[in-house]
């Protein structure tokens, strides 16, 4: 019987780590169910491999490995979310939770591929909305995203490809940006066209769970997101350079200035669209609906706020700490969906929005040097924000009552 606890709790570890948890968040989740089960168990937690050691016995101690290849799908996160909180709270026989496990990861998913190609060219017309709203920008964003959108479809079916894909759509975007606007005699190629259609490999969930490890002294897990991070970062920037030396771009050319020719009202409407376009491309249930775009709208006005008193760098603190404070808050209620599950698309709203402010766009430019470390900054100070949120809703929790 220890054996099957044992082995149920390393998957479901494993599981976690595949749906982006921190490995914090795993560890107290391994330590938790292995007191529910009476289990005396030790344990190892990496970003891609968890082992459980249960108690020795005359045959020797049980020792579980787990290990699952590829990330959950984010619709996937809701039903795992269920059974860790059953799990926790001593609900769940560890043969029924490795039968559920197996149920969760295995489901197809909910809506079919061309669902997925248009839903993210929805997403990225609501980011062009947010980021400088004009017509041609937004028709520019979405059938942009059609195309990535297509490309990561292609990634997930084709092995090996998937690596390729985040340089590859970089490439596309920016030769596709340069000759239209030749095409269009256009004087200039507004940088902020770029980031709609790439906001999805900017590795904003991978920053902010190394933040989080590195605080928590969790070293080992931190230090190698931090770098895989840095890797994603490179492989857009690659792409972007190469595409604008072959194309002959030159900086003068170039304009990172935001132009609003819609209205004060468009970034705000992009918001919704957004949102629309996460329910479509990473599909959650509907039920999710009224708490996204609820969440998202608070990160989106914190931002905004931030911005217009602290300054670019700190809006995407403010905006992270708002998000992570406002989910933890909403996820007490009865019937609302887990708060990782409300932090995730509020994040990539956020990092976009900052990247528009400070990073992305001097990437072709005189400081064009700086480029890399300011993009990074720009996550962090999100990533931060998140953090500090966390950091104060457990201190709040914990505080005594009068």
């Amino acid at each position: 019987m220890n054996e099957q606890r044992i082995g149920y709790i390393a998957r479901l570890g494993a599981a976690m780590a595949a749906s982006n948890y921190p490995v914090t968040m795993v560890r107290q989740m391994i330590g938790r169910s292995s007191s529910v089960y009476g289990l005396d168990a030790t344990f190892i937690a990496l970003p891609n491999h968890v082992q459980v050691v249960g108690p020795a016995a005359e045959s020797g101690s049980v020792v579980k490995a787990a290990h699952i290849s590829g990330d959950l799908r984010f619709d996937q996160n809701f039903p795992l979310a269920r059974l860790i909180s059953e799990t926790l709270r001593g609900r769940v026989d560890p043969v029924e939770g490795e039968a559920r496990l197996e149920r969760i990861q295995a489901a197809p998913a909910p809506y079919p591929s061309w669902v997925t190609v248009l839903g993210y060219g929805v997403w990225s017309a609501g980011l062009a909305l947010v980021l400088e709203p004009t017509a041609m920008n937004v028709l520019a964003a979405t059938v942009l995203g059609f195309m990535v959108g297509l490309f990561w479809v292609a990634g997930q079916r084709i092995s090996g490809l998937a690596y390729l894909v985040p340089a590859i759509s970089a490439f596309a975007v920016t030769a596709i940006c340069i000759l239209g606007a030749r095409h269009l005699e256009l004087d200039h190629v507004g940088l902020r066209a770029l980031i709609p259609p790439l906001a999805m490999f900017l590795p904003g969930a991978a920053i902010t769970l190394a933040i989080i490890e590195l605080t928590s002294r969790d070293v080992i897990s931190g230090s190698s997101r931090l770098i895989a991070g840095f890797v994603q970062i490179v492989q857009l920037a690659f792409g972007i350079v190469i595409a604008a030396q072959v194309f002959g771009l030159d900086e003068s050319q170039l304009s990172p200035e935001a132009i609003n020719k819609i209205g004060p009202w468009a970034p705000w409407l992009g918001v919704v669209v957004y949102a629309l376009g996460v329910m479509l491309f990473m599909a959650p249930p509907r039920s999710f609906v009224p708490w996204l775009v609820l969440i998202c709208y608070i990160a989106f006005a914190a931002q905004f706020l931030g911005d217009l008193v602290l300054g670019s760098y700190a809006s995407g603190f403010c905006g992270g700490l708002a998000l992570s404070v406002a989910a933890l808050v909403l996820s007490r209620r009865r019937d609302s969906p887990p708060a990782i599950t409300m932090i995730l698309p509020g994040f990539w709203l956020l990092v976009p929005g900052s990247m528009g402010l400070i990073g992305v766009t001097e990437i072709f430019g005189a400081d064009g040097d700086d480029a890399l470390p300011a993009t990074l900054i720009s996550m962090i100070s999100v990533a931060f924000g998140l953090q500090a949120g966390l950091v104060l809703w457990r201190a709040v929790r914990r505080r005594p009552a009068p």
